[in-house]
């Protein structure tokens, strides 16, 4: 198994569930242990500005550089900065094991 990139702000994970299921998101802040507040931003990615169960986002190996709360505009900078507009349009095919894992989590707590 690999390792899994600690939950940060400023990491890009995806939504595993919900309507915006298999879009990148960017972490803007760390609310609890359980919630956290994302962006895409909207006009990027589609995923509104919103608080997420961590446990239904998967983080990724990339990361940008922004302060906590920063708004939709300087994560668009940040990701131009960082060359990541084009990767984080792209929607991404969720496995089954994602899935498995996020229910498996959720009926266990």
């Amino acid at each position: 198994m690999y390792e899994v990139p600690a939950i940060e702000v400023g990491r890009i994970c995806v939504k595993l569930r919900g309507r915006e299921a298999g879009r990148k998101c960017v972490v803007v802040d760390i609310i609890d242990d359980n919630y956290i507040l994302v962006t895409g931003p909207k006009s990027l990615t589609g995923v509104k500005r919103r608080r997420v169960n961590i446990r239904h986002v998967e983080p990724l190996d990339k990361k940008v550089n922004i302060s906590k709360g920063a708004s939709d505009e300087d994560v668009i900078n940040a990701l131009t900065a960082s060359n990541l507009l084009e990767f984080m349009k792209e929607e991404v095919k969720i496995s089954k094991e994602s899935l498995l894992r996020v229910r498996t989590l959720v009926s266990s707590s």
